[in-house]
């Protein structure tokens, strides 16, 4: 393993969720640096690129990513932008998502912002649709960082994340397209293919994808599994079954776990099997990083199915 078995760019954010007695339950977010500490927690050493604003809900996401032994060398200060935040608040129809991110420091990052030393001192880069759709500079950044990736050595991982309150699937597409033909690995969901390409099925997502360049490709599929692509063929892994709580954040977890085991060398089909533990593991608890599990309770579970 490189230095770093993860390195994450994109936007960390702060979490208000409301509670039955009126109060906020302070917390945090974002799809890449949960992927970061997820990997971090099963012994893989990561890192994050991100600008913070010079706030409170700063000072508190630094402080989570030194807990969590996240290198945040390569995290900045944009004194002149707040820090993201988003709010989780409950009714019957079940839990709503209110965000605060336009204009933060996370969206004022480019590509003067990146270190190829640090790139290259990593064995993944890891991004996503969110870390593209913030802002037009955030998606300039990912695309620079791919493009040292690319040059230095170092795999690439993309998640599609597609998120409509962002930006719309014609805008996000073009852009998951041109990351698919540089990424080692491209994660997506059924969800999101349909969104972006059309296409239901994992074979004909895997086709597309794996025809645009990408080296591997990952279909996840709730509680039905997780369908795997290479030039060598398809396969599908079974789901988890286990007692869920809170599915905020499981594909965080599965993409953490899975690029945490690709850097220690695994196969794909062996890493994806530890990660689609590691991701049913972190439905049994509340919100999205608090239930990452650590090595030792994945490698108990394992154990246990076996």
């Amino acid at each position: 393993m490189s230095r770093f078995g993860v390195l994450a760019l994109g936007e960390p954010l702060y979490e208000l969720n409301r509670q039955p007695d009126g109060n906020w339950l302070t917390g945090f977010g974002g799809d890449t640096l949960n992927v970061a500490i997820a990997a971090a927690r099963l012994g893989c050493p990561a890192a994050y690129v991100t600008r913070l604003g010079d706030d409170i809900f700063a000072t508190e996401l630094r402080e989570l990513m030194q807990r969590e032994a996240i290198d945040t060398s390569a995290v900045a200060v944009d004194a002149g932008a707040p820090t993201g935040l988003y709010f989780v608040t409950h009714g019957a129809a079940g839990h709503v998502f209110t965000y605060r991110r336009a204009g933060s420091a996370a969206s004022r990052m480019t590509p003067a912002d990146l270190d190829q030393g640090l790139i290259a001192a990593a064995t993944f880069l890891h991004v996503s649709g969110i870390s593209q759709a913030i802002s037009r500079g955030a998606a300039e950044t990912v695309a620079a960082a791919i493009a040292m990736a690319r040059a230095a050595g170092t795999r690439v991982s993309f998640d599609t994340n597609f998120r409509p309150r962002l930006w719309s699937a014609p805008e996000a597409r073009p852009l998951a397209e041109a990351a698919a033909a540089a990424a080692d690995v491209f994660k997506t969901s059924a969800e999101d293919a349909a969104a972006l390409f059309g296409l239901t099925e994992p074979a004909a997502i895997a086709r597309h994808v794996l025809g645009l360049g990408a080296r591997a490709v990952v279909v996840t599929l709730g509680r039905d599994g997780v369908a795997l692509a290479t030039a060598a063929g398809l396969e599908r892994l079974p789901g988890r079954a286990v007692a869920t709580r809170d599915a905020t954040g499981a594909g965080d977890a599965f993409t953490g776990a899975l690029l945490a085991q690709l850097a220690l060398g695994e196969e794909l089909a062996s890493a994806a099997r530890f990660a689609n533990v590691a991701a049913a593991l972190s439905t049994q608890g509340y919100g999205a990083i608090a239930p990452l599990p650590g090595r030792q309770a994945v490698d108990a579970a394992l154990r246990a199915a076996d």
